[in-house]
């Protein structure tokens, strides 16, 4: 019987690759995505492709339901990958922004592995691998609601991993650098919704520095992978008999998981200040 996978975030990017990098090795994907028209897409694909928005928790049981309706009441793996970023400066973040980005970046991921926890129990086995960051390890300026749920994430992961070591659980993070998405262009409806930069008295940093990031593409980054660098890793951490609880992908990961475990605070935040 071919291994099953339910991802989420599927619509581009990362979720996109990892559905198709997974289907070609032989496992049976469920891709879902926020948009309804996103998963007819992916279903007229050759997916199976259920609707699951983390900021709706009845889509997050009726999607889950589905899953296992098809497969019998089985899953071998959950990959939570699906996220947004709400750019701007922490003192410009209303509080109702960070609960909606909280929402759908960590309550969901819970739920839905809350769920899926009983029936890899009742399987005796079971692969959760959340899609996490860099900015899950250290806090780059400009991204503090999405550092912020990183950082949750990592401390779940981590949590979890622990007090399930007595059960055939595997609990896995995947930490990514620059990798190529469409996380940039997602995040302006966000910014412009939630982000009053005229009014903040950062308004002239904002001018010269995060809109001209946000707003116009100056192609790939320095050090930016292909999303086909993240599901490499995705496989072994579905495939290995022995997986690692944590996996670094892309070398500014590296330098920064580094960086915090040797710096000084100080010279870290130096760093982190200067972009």
């Amino acid at each position: 019987m071919r291994k099953s996978i339910l991802i989420t975030g599927c619509s581009s990017g990362i979720g996109f690759d990892a559905a198709q990098g997974l289907r070609d090795r032989g496992w049976r994907v469920f891709a879902s995505c926020r948009q309804p028209e996103d998963c007819a897409r992916l279903v007229d694909m050759g997916f199976e492709a259920p609707r699951i928005d983390y900021a709706d928790e009845a889509s997050i049981q009726a999607g889950l339901a589905a899953v296992l309706e098809a497969t019998g009441g089985t899953l071998d793996a959950l990959f939570n990958n699906g996220a947004f970023a709400v750019p701007g400066a922490v003192e410009d973040l209303p509080t109702d922004a960070l609960r909606a980005i909280f929402e759908a970046n960590v309550f969901g991921w819970h739920s839905l592995t809350r769920a899926v926890i009983p029936v890899m129990r009742a399987q005796g086995h079971g692969r959760v691998i959340n899609h996490s960051s860099v900015l899950g390890l250290v806090s780059a300026p400009w991204r503090g609601a999405y550092n912020a749920t990183k950082y949750a994430t990592e401390a779940l992961t981590d949590t979890l991993r622990v007090e399930m070591h007595d059960t055939p659980i595997r609990f896995i993070a995947l930490n990514t650098g620059p990798v190529t998405s469409e996380l940039r262009k997602k995040s302006i409806p966000h910014f412009e919704r939630w982000i009053d930069w005229e009014a903040s008295p950062r308004a002239e940093q904002y001018r010269t520095s995060l809109l001209a990031r946000l707003y116009r593409s100056n192609g790939p980054d320095r050090f930016e992978k292909p999303p086909s660098a993240v599901t490499a890793k995705l496989i072994h951490a579905l495939e290995h008999p022995r997986p690692r609880p944590r996996y670094y992908i892309t070398t500014p990961t590296y330098l920064m998981g580094a960086a915090r475990r040797l710096l000084p605070t100080r010279t870290l935040d130096w760093i982190l200040s200067r972009g």
